[in-house]
């Protein structure tokens, strides 16, 4: 007997099958002639919509990837923001909408509040702006403070109303009632408005592009203001709009 043929009994026990292992393994397909096979069918003609049909396919789940993802980061900015209305929710009963906030680019700090991520000692509160803005994910702020201005607003008083386009910009806002307006093209009057309570301390974004302006709406406080550029801007080329809405 072959030591090498391997003999398999059925179940009568009349009839046996050798198998030869050599034998199998030649009877397997051979990679190299599958590769071959593919080869000789993309040199075809009719393989073309077949390649068209993976390039569409691949394509369609890069996109539904990248969907996913920027759905998720969208839920994680607006679950930040909540939590930061909920922390401070017994310090501080507001009206304003967490959702306009975000949609505004804009999350706020009540200076009244004893605790808070801005109000660390009975002396009041001190922030950098900046690294707000960044640690809270807001998208489009100013990284660095090329050109710093500091101003007030008084009742009354308008500032803004136009459109940098070489530049992105970060706004510290606070001591009075203020409209801040913010182009945003989703909406369907092309623009977000939110309301800045008295006591509130607003850190905003205005990236580059984006309209927005200051209102002060309130009867007798001053609103005091800091901008951060994070390039220079000279107002007499054409890289502003001025005016951007009438209706200011």
């Amino acid at each position: 007997m072959n030591p090498r043929r391997s003999s398999y009994t059925t179940g009568g026990g009349s009839q046996s099958i050798s198998i030869d292992p050599n034998t199998f393994f030649q009877t397997q397909p051979q990679t190299s002639n599958v590769v071959a096979s593919l080869k000789m069918f993309l040199k075809k003609p009719h393989a073309f919509p077949f390649l068209l049909f993976v390039f569409l396919l691949l394509t369609w789940v890069s996109l539904r990837l990248q969907h996913s993802a920027s759905v998720s980061s969208s839920a994680a900015k607006t679950a930040a923001f909540n939590d930061q209305d909920l922390k401070w929710g017994d310090e501080k009963k507001s009206s304003h909408s967490v959702e306009e906030d975000y949609k505004a680019n804009m999350i706020r700090f009540p200076s009244s509040a004893t605790l808070s991520e801005i109000t660390k000692d009975k002396r009041g509160w001190l922030m950098d702006p900046v690294s707000v803005a960044l640690e809270s994910g807001i998208p489009g702020g100013a990284q660095i403070c090329a050109s710093l201005h500091v101003g007030e607003i008084r009742p009354g008083s308008l500032r803004g109303n136009h459109r940098h386009y070489t530049c992105n910009e970060t706004f510290l806002i606070w001591g009075a009632k203020t409209k801040f307006r913010l182009e945003n093209n989703l909406m369907e009057k092309g623009y977000t408005e939110v309301m800045i309570d008295a006591d509130d301390v607003a850190v905003i974004v205005s990236p580059s592009g984006t309209a927005h302006a200051l209102v002060n709406v309130d009867p007798v406080r001053t609103t005091f203001f800091l901008g951060c550029q994070d390039n220079r801007i000279d107002y007499n080329s054409s890289t502003s709009d001025f005016n951007v809405w009438k209706d200011l």
